[in-house]
């Protein structure tokens, strides 16, 4: 979710990560109080010095006033992230009420196979994944965690051991019966918005129901976005199969079409949006950004789906071949490209097999870097698939019972997917987190720094940045003349000769800044943006971090060992 201060230490929303430390703990308005810091003062994250203490160029040269006027002014409100939830709620229940309402509609008819295999759709994936969502409740529930943090257990230094069980036994019956009727995920929405409510009015515990209300949005988006591309696509492509097929097309099957499109690109568009208000080294995506974003999975995958309902209409057997086909393909692409979302080899194998399925569909990114050249790639494959399948359609069709929408079906499929790039190109060219890309040289205000402006004498200790052109030195300038010299792998991979960082944490002020509370420090280094944080999908570290946030008064702190880098930088550290 994503909210942001309004600069008088009031949260109006459900405050992000490096937000927090402007309205919770000190109260000062001093700018870098809080312990992640490291984000750059103009664009919000902290790519330009990772894991680094110093404030961004254009903050250092005079700017900015304050680190709330190099921030572009928010607007998210509580009631724009409630009613974003809302929403899908709303989306989940047309597209499974509409679904059931069509199936029913079909047996009526004495449709017996229709009926059967629209049932199916729903039926199987809605059973998986409440399965896999009950699985993650015992995860999280054994052994203390989220039960203790959100008062749904009423463990107490005074309370009995006999009632700690009654209590636990009831959570248990009552997850069990709402995962046997399929409503885990409406339960997991619901609990969503009530955390992020209580995250903006106890401020006392705002750090707890925060972190309780983003594990719960991330698991319930991860289920969704599984369900809904093994449920609503297939059951999209179904239902424009019977419409093309007889030749005619009934209102409640255009509902249901239209339902399942809509839960395609609402899932998408709430995942990225969420994945981005999850890591506070990313900028969170407006509305507005959400809203394109939504538009550009619809169009595109209108075409997608479009272009597979015509062609399979009159080859059955070969639009099966081919959905295998180009499974396979984009699943060997996705593991070729080495991927890191889950903790174990053989989630990511799962993973990548779910991907692959994504991507039959529409984009779906989930390698860090530049994402432009794998994008042409990709929509050109897709343009040149749907162009392929449409007219060998047209070719084979029968004239007789398809003059009357032959065009207009071809005009459709090209008409989508031109109008879905054009909002791809507005979302990423004016309304990306990260600022506009259409612009000639696009770099951050640090980047500027590495290529020969000169630091103002106010600067503190930085410690060399790896940045566009990563193998290049970076000067840093040292306090009070000192100077370490380092060792001799960095002269040989171009690095400076000398570096300094100073003896402890300090902000923009020059003041050290107070440990917070428990700090976790996990060996290995942070994942990498697509990807989810490890203290997200890692059950256990999640039950360590609410144990400790529910123990602790203060704020819980993880640090992640530093990436394969030859000189000596800070640790990254992230306060929840």
């Amino acid at each position: 979710m994503a909210a942001k201060s309004d600069g008088r230490g009031v949260v109006t929303g459900f405050a992000q990560l490096h937000n927090l430390d402007e309205v919770v703990g000190t109260g000062e308005d001093d700018t870098g109080n809080g312990s992640s810091f490291h984000i750059c003062h103009c664009c919000n994250t902290s790519s330009c010095y990772w894991g680094c203490r110093s404030a961004c160029l254009h903050y250092l040269r005079g700017k900015g006033k304050g680190r709330d006027a190099a921030r572009p002014p928010q607007e998210e409100r509580l009631w724009l992230d409630c009613l974003w939830i809302i929403l899908a709620l709303l989306v989940f229940f047309w597209d499974a009420g509409t679904d059931l309402w069509l199936a029913i509609d079909y047996y009526h008819k004495k449709d017996f196979l229709w009926s059967g295999l629209t049932l199916f759709f729903v039926l199987v994936p809605s059973v998986l994944v409440q399965i896999l969502s009950f699985r993650w409740f015992v995860q999280d529930y054994t052994g203390g965690g989220l039960g203790s943090v959100e008062g749904l257990s009423s463990r107490r230094a005074t309370a009995s051991l006999q009632r700690d069980r009654c209590c636990r036994l009831t959570v248990w019956i009552w997850q069990s019966l709402i995962h046997i009727f399929q409503l885990g995920q409406v339960w997991r929405y619901i609990r969503t918005m009530y955390l992020g409510i209580q995250s903006h009015r106890q401020k006392e515990n705002q750090r707890r129901f925060y972190w309780a209300m983003m594990y719960e949005y991330a698991d319930v988006n991860m289920l969704r976005l599984l369900e809904t591309f093994l449920e609503s696509a297939p059951q999209l492509v179904l239902q424009l199969c019977i419409m093309i097929q007889s030749n005619k097309a009934e209102w409640l099957q255009c509902v249901s079409a239209t339902s399942s499109l809509l839960s395609l690109a609402w899932v998408l568009a709430s995942y990225h949006k969420l994945l981005r208000d999850s890591r506070d080294d990313k900028k969170s995506m407006s509305y507005r950004g959400a809203l394109v974003h939504l538009f550009w999975r619809l169009f595109t995958i209108s075409s997608r789906v479009l272009s597979f309902a015509l062609f399979a209409s009159v080859f059955h057997v070969y639009f099966g071949i081919f959905v295998v086909l180009h499974w396979c393909a984009m699943a060997f692409w996705v593991v070729h490209g080495g991927t890191d979302f889950c903790m174990s080899k053989w989630e990511e194998v799962l993973f990548n097999m779910v991907v692959g399925v994504v991507y039959v569909f529409c984009w779906f990114n989930v390698r860090e870097g530049r994402t432009r050249l794998r994008m042409v790639v990709y929509y050109a494959v897709v343009l040149l698939e749907n162009a392929v399948l449409s007219s060998l359609w047209y070719v084979y069709r029968d004239p007789a019972t398809t003059d009357a929408y032959a065009s207009s079906a071809l005009c459709g499929v090209f008409l989508c997917f031109a109008s879905g790039v054009a909002c791809m190109v507005l979302y990423y060219g004016v309304l990306h987190p990260m600022g506009p890309r259409l612009r000639v040289l696009a770099s951050s205000c640090c980047a500027e720094l590495l290529w020969g402006l000169p630091l103002p004498p106010e600067a503190e200790p930085m410690a060399p940045t790896p940045g566009p052109r990563g193998s290049q030195a970076t000067p840093t300038r040292g306090l009070a003349g000192e100077h370490v010299e380092s060792d001799e792998t960095a002269t040989d991979t171009c690095l400076p000769v000398f570096q300094v960082r100073s003896t402890e944490p300090v902000d923009a002020a020059g003041r050290p800044i107070r440990p917070e509370g428990p700090l976790i420090k996990i060996d290995m280094p942070r994942k990498r943006y697509p990807a989810w944080d490890a203290h997200f999908v890692d059950r256990r570290l999640r039950r360590t971090i609410n144990v400790l946030q529910y123990i602790s008064p203060n704020a819980v702190g993880i640090r992640y060992r530093d990436g394969p880098l030859l000189y000596e930088l800070l640790q990254y550290e992230s306060s929840l």
